[in-house]
């Protein structure tokens, strides 16, 4: 290091010392360029004939007094010397290789040589006895003249710089000098205070030690819950239903979550109360709980009790004895869904909130898990329902079918089916527009949806065809139902605007399992035979379809035609019926 300084102090500041000469002697060089091609007029005919009249020689005999310049020669575009302050040299031919290379093609040229010292114009050898052959640096430079664009000479400057670039070299060494030695004190500095740290750091490791080992722990217990609360994640993702949700909700809050107790509610479809749904380590939950019971729900974030000097306890936290707890509001896609209640174990009071982040994560995952579960039913539900009435489409009467029907086979039971048409819908539809058809769709399936029970289900299939699917009911049960029915959808009244609109009626066709078929196809269409009889004999009335073989019409009464539905839903929800 102190080799490498010393180097610096002695051998860097040359070439520095010489590029800044350089720098400076090229733009001094300009400068009197500048100087004396404004001051000589007619350049071109100078430089071409080579003649100056006396005031142009006056004022560039002076240019060695006024400058640091001490030698000026003027050359013409051949390298000829047409002037120079040195009269020997007039009409000479430059030597120098770079007159034509670099200077005739409008660039500058700059060379340090050393020469005797009496070759410096002006010099005074005489009173510098002992020091006649001092060599002196004499920086040489070429400055191009260009006339709109047309080469007409140069001009070389001769100007000795040797003491300049001795006092440079001078102060860069002593600067270097200094910084060197600054820079070798900061060094022994440096090393001082790296020793006394490096102690103090050996201090350091070994006390860091044990809070290593400690994080070590503490990281294997993070990558476990992390672990879990994956596998908790796929779990709840693969769930097909809110109550499977709730077993593996409190199977793994088990592991989680070890010293809480726990439990969870969630909001019911009517979203005045929250349902007890899940409970795990002892938690016990209440069947019902009103969102104003809960300090975590009123106030939109999650509640802890047992973090401030003034706490109050939740009304469905009660009877409570005195152990801290948290209430997580379950917000899924900006809704709350739900509640998460934990509260420590007794004995476990005192790392209760160490658990905080981990159990707001695993609300977290719980909240996401009940609103795809959720998405997933009503997306279902919207697949299986009629979008005008609400009552299930034809997709869903096909699946019912074939599950009773199953039912029936393997454990015996009824089914019956009714098949149900709004008598003359195209004409009333044709007159009094599809908005007021729409109306009396809704509300013959508000009349169907309202004589179900249990299981039984109503269905629109298509225009303003419905069925009803009535299991375990016998024949003159399913005959009285469908009367009765009958008799309600002609009681309705449909007001359309400010009118009424005129009495809606029905048809009905039943058709019996296994009587009439015991495949869904038979029955339905035995259903619509029975249904298109009672069309054929007036309407505004029930038929039972005849048993298998049998044929109620005669051979001259044709069958009415039949519209076909689509597999699944009406061809338009909105205001498009099938034709009559």
């Amino acid at each position: 290091m102190v080799g490498v300084a010393a180097w610096s102090v002695f051998r860097l500041p040359t070439p520095v010392v010489d590029r800044m000469i350089e720098s400076d002697i090229r733009k001094q060089a300009q400068l009197w360029t500048r100087g004396i091609t404004m001051h000589l007029e007619h350049l071109p005919e100078i430089f071409a004939s080579g003649e100056l009249d006396e005031h142009d020689i006056e004022f560039l005999m002076l240019m060695p007094s006024t400058s640091d310049a001490y030698r000026l020669k003027l050359l013409n575009a051949e390298g000829r010397v047409i002037w120079s302050t040195r009269g020997a040299e007039l009409g000479t031919l430059t030597p120098d290789a770079p007159f034509f290379d670099v200077v005739a093609r409008g660039g500058t040229h700059y060379s340090l040589v050393e020469r005797p010292i009496t070759e410096v114009d002006g010099s005074m050898p005489a009173a510098r006895e002992g020091q006649q052959d001092d060599a002196r640096c004499i920086a040489e430079v070429y400055t191009p003249v260009i006339v709109d664009g047309q080469f007409l000479g140069a001009l070389k400057f001769y100007a000795d710089v040797s003491e300049r670039r001795q006092t440079f070299a001078t102060r860069l060494q002593l600067v270097l000098a200094a910084l060197s030695s600054f820079a070798l004190l900061t060094m022994c500095a440096t090393m001082l205070v790296i020793y006394r740290t490096n102690r103090a750091r050996f201090a350091a490791l070994q006390s860091r030690t044990a809070t290593e080992r400690s994080l070590m722990d503490e990281q294997l217990r993070l990558a476990r819950e992390v672990r879990l609360l994956g596998e908790l994640n796929e779990w709840l993702q693969s769930c097909r239903a809110l109550e499977e949700l709730f077993a593996m909700v409190s199977r793994f809050m088990e592991h989680i979550l070890p010293d809480a107790e726990g439990s969870l509610y969630v909001y019911s479809n009517s979203r005045d109360v929250l349902d007890g749904s899940a409970g795990w380590n002892g938690g016990v939950f209440k069947d019902h709980i009103h969102p104003e019971a809960c300090w975590g729900l009123r106030r939109g974030r999650s509640y802890e009790y047992g973090a401030s000097e003034v706490d109050f306890v939740c009304d469905h936290a009660e009877p409570h004895d005195g152990r801290p707890y948290f209430c997580f509001p379950i917000l899924a896609h900006g809704e709350t869904v739900g509640l998460m209640h934990l509260r420590a174990r007794a004995g476990a009071e005192a790392d209760f909130s160490t658990s905080k982040r981990l159990a707001q994560m695993c609300a977290e995952q719980i909240s996401m898990a009940i609103a795809n579960v959720r998405m997933r039913d009503q997306l279902h539900d919207q697949s299986v329902r009629d979008p005008l009435t609400g009552l299930f489409n034809r997709r869903h009467l096909t699946e019912t079918l074939r599950k009773q029907l199953l039912h029936c086979q393997t454990r015996g039971g009824r089914l019956s089916l009714i098949a149900v048409d709004v008598d003359h819908f195209k004409k009333f539809n044709d007159i009094h527009g599809h908005d007021a058809g729409d109306m009396v769709l809704r509300a013959v399936g508000a009349a169907l949806e309202q004589a179900c029970d249990r299981d039984e289900v109503a269905c629109r299939i298509g225009g303003e065809e419905f069925m009803l699917v009535l299991p375990d009911c016998t024949p003159d049960d399913v005959m009285t139902r469908a009367e009765l029915l009958r008799q309600s959808v002609e009681e309705v009244t449909v007001r359309y605007g400010e009118k009424t609109l005129p009495r809606v009626t029905i048809s009905a066709g039943v058709a019996h399992y296994p009587r009439h078929g015991t495949m869904p196809q038979d029955l339905m269409r035995a259903a619509d035979d029975a249904l298109y009889e009672a069309k054929g004999m007036g309407r505004n009335q029930v038929r039972v379809a005849q048993s298998a073989g049998a044929d109620q019409r005669e051979p001259s009464e044709p069958k009415p035609a039949k519209t076909a539905a689509p597999p699944d839903d009406p061809p338009r929800a909105e205001g498009s019926f099938a034709a009559e």
